[in-house]
């Protein structure tokens, strides 16, 4: 068996980070280290490391582990940023470079950026020009191998987050994907266990290079996981 791929994750505390942890509950093919601005509720049986740390630090934190591979699951809402673009670009754009940047420097070889459907820094939508300018910003770092995912509509629990709009589009997610087809497939509402699984098979891939996932490729890419093998009776 090779040696376990150490993975390091951002953005532990959100919806993506969670299924992150909780796909590695039992995982022996990666070591996983969190780090995060603030502590986050681990997965019961999970074994692994988290620092709190402000993001000043996250340079020195990443130093200190020395992962091969990143997560980067870093992202606010427009709610959450008070509707306001400087405190939006502060989470998605500048948290993100800013640690993108310290893993490039500390020779992290693969960065895996969860973005969003549609992103596109000539976007009319504030929401997506500023993904799509973290993305081309992030791939002009030219790690070894960049991984970008753009999942559709994102499914699953939120911690503390009442956003009734999206638990309205959450709940068609099942009948509208029945309706989404060809280029519009890209657009389908995906679980957010399928993206993390599909994050941790990508960190665990070797050749170089930049790839750009839509929800098709995001959920061929999962299916490449290895099973984690039963616990004997």
């Amino acid at each position: 068996m090779s040696d376990p791929v150490r993975i390091a994750l951002v953005g532990a505390t959100g919806l993506i980070g969670s299924a992150v942890m909780a796909q590695c509950v039992g995982r022996e093919d990666v070591r996983l280290t969190g780090i995060a601005r603030r502590e986050a509720k681990l997965p019961r049986g999970i074994r692994m490391e988290l620092f709190v740390a402000d993001p000043a630090k996250w340079g020195e934190v990443i130093e200190a582990v020395r992962p091969r591979a990143m997560i980067c699951a870093l992202g606010t809402t427009w709610k959450k940023a008070g509707e306001e673009e400087a405190a939006f670009r502060a989470v998605d754009q500048d948290l993100v470079l800013a640690t993108a940047r310290a893993a490039k420097e500390q020779g992290v070889e693969r960065f895996i950026l969860v973005s969003s459907v549609g992103a596109d820094p000539l976007a009319k939508t504030f929401y997506l020009r500023v993904k799509g300018e973290t993305e081309r910003e992030v791939s002009r770092l030219r790690f070894d191998r960049l991984d970008i995912l753009r999942p559709g509509l994102l499914r699953g629990k939120r911690a503390e987050d009442h956003r009734p709009a999206e638990r309205l589009g959450l709940a068609a997610a099942p009948l509208g994907n029945l309706l989404l087809h060809g280029k519009y497939r890209q657009y389908r509402a995906i679980p957010a266990d399928v993206v993390a699984q599909a994050a941790l098979a990508l960190a665990k891939r070797a050749a170089r290079g930049r790839f750009v996932h839509d929800n098709d490729a995001v959920h061929r890419a999962a299916r490449t996981l290895p099973l984690i093998a039963p616990e004997p009776a």
